[in-house]
């Protein structure tokens, strides 16, 4: 007599060819975890919450991903899931989230450089430089760096950056500009004419950048007399000759 062969007891040891539904059911007594492919709820993490979508189980393979709590950010290069097993366990991720400083300030005349763009976790006594926006320049004088502080706020930043001056705009031909402020970045000046002459071309401009030179951002207007005004002051010289 040939022995029994290993693999499934003598109990379940059934003809080769099985109807499906019979042979469904063998899987499911066998192998319950594989065939209901479920895990239960995911493991907690420090710091940070599962995104269950609205599900108690979860299939084998499945992953869930994790947050960061509000106050706490990710730190680069963590996994931040669990992975359902064959077993019905849950794979243990690692902390990944970690108390930091949050977004960084925005600056009306500067920005972070571009290598702090990528960076979400900021610890205590980390530090992120600025540089000026264009129109703007550096003031070597005062620190372009801020750092995140032990209680989890950033240092305020001082003022590194001052505006630009556009060129001397000078005076018009039988006109008149009018400089309410300066001729510093973003500053408007307006242009009017002497009486008798008409305005051709924009009544006002303003100082902007073009590449790393500053430039008024509209050409200047002229003054141009009427033919009448023409014709009278012609008149009058002659007249005056006479």
């Amino acid at each position: 007599m040939r022995p029994a062969g290993r693999g499934a007891p003598a109990a379940l040891r059934l003809p080769g060819r099985l109807a499906p539904p019979l042979l469904l059911l063998l899987r499911v007594l066998w192998c319950p975890h594989a065939a209901r492919g479920d895990c239960g709820l995911p493991p907690a993490v420090p710091n940070a919450t599962a995104d269950l979508e609205g599900r108690t189980a979860f299939p084998v393979g499945f992953a869930v991903g994790y947050y960061c709590d509000v106050g706490f950010a990710k730190i680069s290069g963590k996994v931040n899931a669990a992975h359902c097993l064959q077993n019905g366990e849950w794979t243990q991720p690692p902390v990944f989230c970690q108390r930091s400083c949050g977004s960084t300030p925005r600056l009306r005349y500067g920005h972070k450089q571009d290598i702090y763009i990528p960076v979400s976790y900021h610890p205590a006594g980390f530090t992120v430089e600025y540089e000026c926006n264009l129109g703007f320049a550096r003031n070597h004088s005062v620190s372009a760096n801020i750092t995140c502080l032990q209680n989890y706020t950033w240092s305020k930043p001082e003022v590194f950056c001052y505006k630009r001056s556009c060129p001397d705009p000078g005076q018009i031909e039988n006109g008149h500009i009018s400089i309410p402020t300066d001729i510093l970045f973003a500053s408007y000046i307006y242009f009017s004419c002497n009486p008798g002459y008409k305005l051709v071309g924009t009544n006002s401009t303003y100082c902007y950048y073009e590449g790393n030179d500053m430039i008024w951002n509209d050409p200047f207007p002229e003054c141009q007399g009427n033919q009448k005004s023409e014709y009278r002051r012609h008149d009058q010289q002659l007249n005056f000759k006479k």
